[in-house]
């Protein structure tokens, strides 16, 4: 597997504006029979570099219980898991050599 690498803390207010945020998202990677392999990991970890927020989906075929698949794949790429819904789940890590109009806001804007 990949090096893994430090995982976000997000507060409750991070976690809820980046579940809006990632609720329109399509799905980008899927965990199957195989489980998690060093491909995917690598997979995952290139889309969270390029988008840091992603959503990824676990098939019925994978032999992982689905939280324990998440949370594993989650550490092995240094992401926080954003939200689990079914089958499909939100991760999240910050790239800050993005361009600051290609980074996912953490926070909503503060209304003044």
């Amino acid at each position: 597997m990949a090096p893994k690498t430090k995982t976000p803390q997000l507060s409750k207010r991070e976690i809820q504006h980046l579940r809006a945020l990632g609720h329109h998202l399509s799905v980008i990677g899927m965990v199957g029979k195989e489980g998690i392999t060093e491909t995917l990991v690598k997979s995952i970890m290139a889309n969270l570099t390029a988008h840091e927020l992603i959503k990824i989906r676990i098939q019925d075929t994978c032999s992982l219980e689905r939280q324990v698949a998440v949370a594993d794949l989650a550490a092995a790429a240094g992401a926080a898991v954003v939200q689990i819904i079914g089958k499909t789940a939100i991760l999240y890590r910050p790239n800050p050599e993005l361009p600051s109009d290609k980074r996912v806001q953490r926070s909503p804007a503060s209304k003044a």
